[in-house]
């Protein structure tokens, strides 16, 4: 089998992207990033699902990017919004992407993988920066030229296959592959048993895909 490396939050997007690397039959080895994160109880779900659904090798990372700050998810000072606001809003975690991105490509290398997952998507987000096609397209480029897997003649492969859906076509995809989306947490302020707020930008995302798409919401509520 071919290997992938897939980027695993724990999270509904990133999820579906590892049922959907399975279905391309690739050998998956996921890759998860604890980097202080305020909803930690995400990398207990990125656990649960590369067992469940049959990781080939699942690492998590540490990396703490509390100390540089500057977002609501790394810095206890900042509040996550409750409620949409202009701009890009302060869930926005500098340079993460490209971070994540980096270590899924060293460690593609080593395991001589040519194809990387990520499950960015650029319709139904917080418009993060790192979330465009044109960023999949120039991180992409970069894997080529920065690469001894390139240099010598395999090329790199970054994959976003959610990057044009919505919320709703994402769990319609998930579902279709038999993805139990209950393993899953998504909420920016979910608490240590993984009981999502409700409020948060990824909450109100995530409860009107499962709306939109029909699909029965299986998200613990805090109270």
């Amino acid at each position: 089998m071919k290997k992938a490396v897939i980027l695993l939050s724990g999270g509904l997007d990133s999820t579906t992207v590892l049922a959907i690397a399975k279905s391309q039959g690739f050998a998956c080895y996921c890759l998860s990033v604890d980097y202080h994160q305020r909803h930690i109880a995400e990398l207990q779900a990125a656990q649960r699902v590369a067992k469940a659904m049959g990781a080939a090798q699942h690492h998590t990372i540490q990396l703490d990017m509390s100390f540089f700050g500057g977002s609501a998810l790394t810095d206890s000072h900042i509040a996550v919004p409750e409620s949409p606001t202009e701009g890009i809003p302060v869930t926005y975690v500098p340079a993460r992407n490209t971070i994540m991105l980096s270590m899924a490509l060293a460690w593609a290398e080593v395991l001589q993988a040519q194809d990387i997952f990520v499950g960015i998507n650029a319709l139904d987000y917080s418009g993060y920066p790192d979330c465009r096609p044109e960023y999949i397209q120039a991180f992409q480029q970069m894997a080529n030229l920065a690469t001894k897997t390139a240099v010598e003649g395999k090329q790199i492969n970054i994959h976003s296959p959610l990057i044009d859906m919505t919320k709703a076509e994402i769990i319609k995809t998930g579902a279709a592959l038999g993805v139990d989306y209950s393993l899953t947490v998504s909420c920016y302020q979910a608490n240590k048993t993984g009981a999502a707020c409700g409020v948060c930008d990824s909450c109100r995302f995530r409860k009107a895909g499962f709306e939109q798409a029909g699909v029965p919401d299986p998200t613990p509520y805090q109270s």
